[in-house]
């Protein structure tokens, strides 16, 4: 199995489960892996023939500033959706960081896997 990669991901959104997160917009950082044939799109090199990480980024950034939820796993969960039921992908790995949640921490968030390798 070939693994595309997405890391660093910034993007802005309502996200958190106090009154004042729900009126301002944090940041949140995606790293995604996701399952792929490389072979095909090596042999022709057409971006039809591949896993189109900047589709997949562009897709996550419109839906992840659109959306509003307060748990980072609701959002971690959809954006997982999406890569796989939108861009055909049979694994995904995804990790969203919440940077900034615990004063005290450098990184919070989750790692959640769905699909099979």
């Amino acid at each position: 199995m070939d693994i595309v990669f997405i890391r660093g991901l910034r993007i802005e959104t309502v996200i958190g489960i106090y009154d004042w997160e729900r009126e301002i917009r944090q940041p949140v950082i995606l790293d995604l892996e996701m399952s792929a044939d490389v072979r095909r799109a090596a042999e022709t090199e057409d971006i039809a023939d591949a896993l189109d990480y900047k589709a997949v980024s562009k897709r996550l950034i419109s839906f992840v500033e659109e959306s509003q939820f307060q748990l980072v796993e609701t959002l971690a969960e959809r954006c997982t959706e999406i890569v796989r039921e939108e861009f055909g992908v049979a694994w995904v790995r995804l990790t969203l960081n919440k940077a900034g949640a615990v004063s005290s921490a450098r990184d919070v968030g989750v790692v959640i896997e769905r699909g099979t390798r």
